[in-house]
């Protein structure tokens, strides 16, 4: 052929019609990895390396399943995927996220990935020392609040995805991101009734970072913290009674039975009041009711955001018929602050059950842990 330029063409026509496109599907062949403790999502990973991540609680009493697709970015271009058969469809590894809850800042930094958060609403409320320097520096960009999340801040910053959270699924910022081509995927941690589960949802997050042994890795040595602690904790002889919470507004808010709170009592080893309720969220009593079964109560465990006796008192004198507060046994979180004021418990305790279980044994078995050193949990001032 005379015309060398008139080969190469030829060439490359040839070798792109010649390229096979793979066809993907939500169930073809994929492998469910493994999840031991959480409920509301599950992965699979197919043997050409396509990941599939379901959401099964991304709200309470859901009765939707969310289906994500995360294809490897050096794949996209020669993949079909039926974008009807997933809610959304992420190129992975991310390199540029939005989270909008404070408990997704711990997986992020567990995986080595805080860097690559570029926006959060209100970002006001994260305490992590380490993003905070972050928000501070620019790198990350304050978004107005979850339920109004600025759109047009959001787009310019071009995430890759964005990993939100709602009560019911209708929330019209996000629906305007997906009509922008942003995908939206929800994140369900905050449903999860145990602690191992709520810690477990790291495995969530790796994938989208391609990080998915890190992830597991990262989460047995929690799961190994946890059960070790719990273990040590049945070794007591002693199991006191627990009583939880306060009023607001005449209506004393305490964990129900069910909840992630009860279970931390439960596995320290001691006996929360109200450990047969059903409830997975929190009861709503009078404090007559309360006082009536807890007045002898050994502990005092979260009374609100309380910091100290006189805060309490001056809040309302029922307190003062409770043994606990008589004989100075009540603990909060409320020391523990980010820079912000934030209460750290709120975003780190989530990914970091094995703490809040050192902390509550030595409350409760202080002989056990001799050198313990409080992280959560410290006495009221």
């Amino acid at each position: 052929m005379k015309n060398p330029f008139l080969l190469i063409f030829i060439l490359l026509f040839f070798s792109c019609r010649s390229e096979k496109k793979e066809t993907f599907h939500s169930s073809g062949g994929s492998i469910p990895l493994q999840i031991d403790y959480a409920q509301g999502f599950s992965l699979e990973k197919s043997p050409s390396g396509f990941t599939v991540v379901k959401v099964s609680s991304p709200w309470p009493n859901s009765e939707t399943t969310l289906t994500y697709a995360l294809i490897p970015k050096e794949r996209m271009a020669r993949t079909i995927v039926d974008k009807d058969e997933f809610d959304a469809i992420v190129a992975v590894p991310v390199e540029r996220i939005v989270v909008t809850s404070t408990t997704h800042i711990p997986s992020l930094e567990s995986l080595g990935v805080a860097d690559r958060l570029v926006g959060f609403p209100d970002t006001k409320y994260i305490s992590s020392k380490t993003t905070r320097k972050r928000i501070d520096k620019g790198f990350v960009k304050e978004l107005g609040t979850n339920e109004l999340i600025n759109t047009e801040m959001t787009l310019a910053l071009n995430p890759e995805v964005l990993v939100g959270f709602g009560i019911d699924g209708q929330n019209k910022a996000y629906e305007t991101l997906k009509s922008s081509n942003i995908p939206v995927v929800y994140n369900g941690d905050w449903t999860e009734e145990t602690p191992l589960g709520k810690a477990e949802w790291i495995k969530f997050f790796a994938p989208f970072f391609q990080m998915e042994q890190k992830g597991d890795s990262i989460f047995k040595k929690i799961e190994t913290a946890y059960v070790e602690a719990k273990a040590l904790a049945a070794k007591a002889e002693n199991i006191p009674t627990v009583m939880s919470g306060a009023l607001y507004k005449d209506v004393w808010y305490l964990p129900g039975g069910k909840s992630w709170a009860a279970q931390f009592i439960s596995d320290a080893n001691a006996e929360y009041l109200w450990k047969d309720s059903q409830e997975t969220g929190s009861l709503s009593l009078s404090w007559e009711t309360v006082l009536e079964k807890a007045r002898e109560a050994d502990y005092w465990i979260s009374p609100s955001q309380f910091a100290t006796y006189d805060q309490m008192q001056q809040a309302s004198p029922h307190y003062r018929q409770f043994k606990a507060f008589q004989r100075k046994k009540v603990y909060t979180f409320a020391h523990t602050l980010g820079d912000t004021g934030g209460l750290l418990y709120y975003e780190l305790a989530p990914h970091r059950p094995d703490l809040v279980i050192r902390d509550l044994i030595h409350i409760f078995h202080p002989g056990l842990q001799p050198n313990h050193q409080p992280f959560f949990f410290k006495p009221l001032q």
